[in-house]
């Protein structure tokens, strides 16, 4: 098992989340386990202070798939949403174990995930097309 990367949150997204985390029953919140994990552990800053190259929530990202086996070398084109606005081409949930894995990496990070089948996938971080923070979207 590789260590875990670095990841940098934004004080915005972090509150965010964690209303949504609050909001579900503890059933549904212990199934979220592992993001809340990530968020104890990452850094915090303030939207204005986000680097460029870390994967925040309405990022649109390229991540490409390290696991072994039939995935390895996939890429994946996604914009990391809030569960509501999932479910739309390439839209990914932070819920889901791939949006709770991008969440907070920066280019060339990577991260293994356990999915829900009990397999883990290694995901790298290959592009950010748009960061609403680095393009000044700080209300979005």
């Amino acid at each position: 098992m590789s260590i875990k990367p670095p990841i940098v949150i934004s004080s915005r997204d972090l509150d965010r989340i964690e209303a949504l985390l609050e909001r579900m029953t503890p059933a549904q919140a212990q199934g979220h386990a592992a993001l809340r994990e990530e968020l104890e552990r990452a850094e915090v800053r303030a939207p204005q202070d986000m680097p460029p190259d870390v994967v925040t929530m309405n990022s649109r990202v390229t991540a490409q798939d390290e696991s072994q086996g039939e995935r390895h070398g996939e890429r994946l084109e996604l914009t990391l949403v809030y569960p509501a606005a999932a479910g739309g081409a390439g839209h990914v949930s932070v819920l889901a174990p791939v949006g709770s894995a991008l969440l907070g990496l920066a280019k060339g990070q990577h991260i293994d995930w356990p999915m829900p089948d009990g397999k883990r996938r290694r995901l790298r971080v290959v592009d950010i097309a748009y960061q609403p923070e680095a393009a000044g979207d700080y209300h979005r």
